[in-house]
């Protein structure tokens, strides 16, 4: 971390349009890592509770796109859009997230995978393009508890394939 002259530690220039959510997932980094990158999975824990999601597209590669509907457990239907912008597996992804491809609010976020002995530490490190976008996406939409059951959702998921790979 770096430090202001005075010993403090230095504040990031885009600090008020940023969110950071982590979890411990008790899975091997690779799948945890898969989860991501294959629909067939995504579409089992994508989304905060009780959301479910719709894949029109997807193609997961540096300028592809997934183009997916969450549907609202209150039935709202919410047109979404990720084009993934850096892969480096099994480590980091970062994709643009808005509603449609030529969404001015888009957003960046970056996941990365990191080992934590048998475990994995993944972060979720959002910067909206202004500090009013990032306030909204917080108190409007909940964003840091749904990123929250988000990751959850995602560790039940794999935890899940392991148990079910140790019956076999």
């Amino acid at each position: 971390m770096s430090t202001t002259g005075q010993g403090t530690p230095a504040r990031s220039a885009t600090a008020d349009r940023e969110t950071v959510i982590s979890r411990i997932i008790d899975a091997p980094r690779e799948l945890v890592f898969e989860a991501f990158t294959e629909v067939r999975h995504l579409s089992h824990w994508w989304g905060p509770e009780g959301f479910t999601t719709t894949t029109r597209a997807f193609e997961f590669r540096v300028g592809g796109e997934w183009d997916f509907v969450m549907h609202g457990p209150d039935g709202t239907d919410y047109q979404e859009w990720i084009s993934w912008t850096e892969l480096t597996p099994p480590e980091r992804i970062t994709m643009l997230h808005g509603e449609t491809r030529d969404d001015p609010n888009a957003f960046e976020s970056v996941l990365t995978f990191e080992p934590a002995g048998a475990a994995t530490r993944i972060q979720l490190h959002t910067v909206f393009p202004t500090k009013e976008q990032r306030d909204e996406a917080v108190e409007k939409y909940h964003a840091i508890e749904a990123g929250r059951q988000t990751l959850s959702n995602l560790a039940a998921y794999v935890t899940g394939i392991l148990r079910k790979g140790a019956e076999c």
